[in-house]
Order: structure tokens, then sequence, then C-alpha cells
């Protein structure tokens, strides 16, 4: 849970040293598992997600991927990038809720060097802590180089502070190669699908991909509403 939210419009220009991982390897063996905040992924995954690894999160724009999005904030000490969103509007909508927890920090990347900003966020991530950014188009956009690059660069400075990364990628007709090389960098991808129908909203998070671990052989059926939980519906064919 958070205890605050703080909001930094200000791009942040200067780097601090490495700390180094105590663990060699891709950053998932051996690592501490990370709870993400929503109790059906942290059972399944036997108490949360390898520390030092890198998530994407992909979902269409009008789905409620964004409360995943808070739970994963509110669950440890975060950096919140926000890309597109102004870092005012992205903190009203994560109003921490009343229980003590740690502090959550809402960073308005939205500026000429979007890259260098979330950089600079992820060096200076807290041991465990969680860096989010929302969202990762406009990063995917850059050549296939820089942005492989940056990838690289940033899935270091995660295994460094043994933290997590989630990025939160939405899905358009338009994708490009982008996409496909934060898909392939990415230790986990969490595909969430949205179904609307003529009677109901059916949210399904698919897990392909789980770098060091077991992906699941079945969608996770969600409730998405004011928050994440279980949709015990039966489904009717």
């Amino acid at each position: 849970m958070v205890c605050g939210v703080t909001a930094d419009t200000a791009p942040r220009t200067s780097f601090i040293g490495h700390r180094q991982s105590q663990t060699s390897g891709d950053g998932s063996g051996g690592m501490e598992s990370l709870p993400t905040g929503i109790s059906v992924l942290d059972r399944e995954f036997n108490g949360g997600i390898p520390s030092g690894s890198v998530a994407v999160l992909t979902a269409d724009p009008a789905s409620q991927s964004e409360l995943i999005l808070d739970r994963f904030a509110r669950v440890r000490e975060c950096r919140y990038l926000t890309t597109v969103r102004s870092a005012e509007a992205t903190e009203a909508s994560l109003t921490p809720d009343d229980d003590d927890g740690d502090e959550l920090t809402v960073i308005d990347a939205s500026g000429d060097d979007r890259l260098e900003t979330v950089l600079d966020a992820a060096e200076d991530l807290p041991e465990h802590g969680t860096l989010i950014v929302d969202s990762v188009e406009v990063l995917e956009d850059r050549d296939r180089e820089a942005y492989t690059e940056f990838l690289t660069d940033l899935r270091q400075r995660v295994v460094d502070a043994e933290g997590l990364a989630l990025l939160h990628a939405l899905k358009s007709p338009s994708e490009g190669e982008g996409r496909m090389v934060t898909q392939q960098v990415s230790d986990l991808v969490f595909d969430l699908r949205t179904t609307v129908t003529g009677t109901e909203i059916s949210n399904r998070l698919v897990i392909p991909k789980f770098r060091g671990g077991a992906a699941l052989e079945e969608p996770l059926k969600l409730k998405l509403t004011d928050s994440v939980t279980i949709d015990t519906s039966r489904d009717i064919a």
C-alpha cells in the first residue's frame, strides 16, 4: 500500500553509479520474489515475480488496465513514469488509500528526452522498488537500435536494484517493430484481453511468457471495476 504520492514534473538529468546485484545471471534465477499486489498472480507465481524482472502489460486503450498498474504501484516504493498524461492527472488517479505503505513518486516523462528520464528514474530506483512506464508507445517509436539499447540499460538498472519494472504497452493496429522488441526483451508478458458483448465486458489476463518461470496454461478471468478481483462468474456457451 501507499502512504504518499508526489509528482515530479521536472526530468532528472544526473546519474549515480550502478548498484551491484548480489546475484549473477539474467536477473531472475535465485532472486527474491516480489509481490505484485494482485493476490491471484502472487498465488500463481508462488509469492510474486522474481526481482530483477522486466514485465510488459499489453492492453486495449479503452480497457481498465490502469487498475493493474495501480496495484503494482501500491505494494512497494514505486517510481511511476507517465509519458503521455500529465504528472498531475496521473497523481490524481493514483490517490493513495488510508493504510500505511511505501512512497509512490510520479515523474513526468513527456519531454524530449523520454528515454533518459526513464533511465534516470531507474538509476534512482530503491532496493526492491517498482518502476512503471505508462505507456511505452512513444518510446517504441525510436529507431530499433536506440530503443533496444534503452531496454538493455533499463533492465540492468532494475537488476542492480533487485527491483521490478512494468511497461504498459497499449495495443494498436499500427504497432511497429518496437513492440516486438519490447516483448522480446521483457521477462514476462501480461496480455489483457477485453471483450465486449451485448451483456457483459469480459477481461482475461493471458501470460504466455515467463522467462525463468512457468507461463500460465489458462487465462485468468478478472473483474476490473474500481479494483482488480477474480471474476467467479461462469462462462455460458
